[in-house]
């Protein structure tokens, strides 16, 4: 039975170790510790499963920004589950609870960098199809957006670009 949950301080050292294997390398624990030691994690939760950290999803802010103006969204990632345990809805049931808990906030739009096969199925879109793209390059197709509150997209258009306190991660 897995259990979704709220980050506790008690979960810091295992969500770290669950985001280093589940991406083979420790750049995204690292991003994650760096947000939350930010106070940027707007939400961060945990998959559980007989008393272990068996996944983690994060959110944190971004801004959209454009010639006129500047919209706040939300980031999601990174999400990682433990390797021996991927394939088996763990990242389903995290990206379900974490758009849940998302809804509930004052935020309108979610972005993410992942993968385009992965995260359509939750309702994310090409964000250029909406005039938005990443700061950064991104594989065509990989950046992608979904609403929170319908037709927030009809009317933000962009760079999505880490709020500035945050440029330092």
């Amino acid at each position: 039975m897995i259990k979704i949950r709220l980050e506790e301080p008690r979960d810091i050292s295992q969500i770290y170790l669950v985001n280093q294997l589940a991406f083979g390398q420790a750049a995204e624990a690292n991003l994650v510790n760096a947000l939350r030691n930010s106070k940027a994690l707007a939400l961060s939760l945990v998959a559980e499963a007989d008393g272990e950290i068996v996944g983690h999803i994060a959110f944190s802010p971004v801004r959209i920004e454009s010639e006129n103006s500047c919209f706040e969204a939300l980031g999601l990632g990174p999400m990682a589950v433990l390797p021996g345990r991927q394939k088996s809805g763990i990242g389903s049931q995290l990206v379900e609870a974490g758009l849940r808990e998302c809804a509930k906030t004052p935020y309108e739009l979610i972005v993410v960098l992942g993968h385009p096969d992965y995260y359509p199925r939750f309702g994310f879109a090409p964000a250029g199809h909406f005039g938005i793209s990443w700061e950064e390059n991104a594989p065509e197709g990989a950046f992608m957006v979904r609403e929170l509150k319908k037709g927030t997209l009809s009317k933000i258009r962009g760079i999505v670009k880490y709020r500035p306190e945050f440029n330092a991660l």
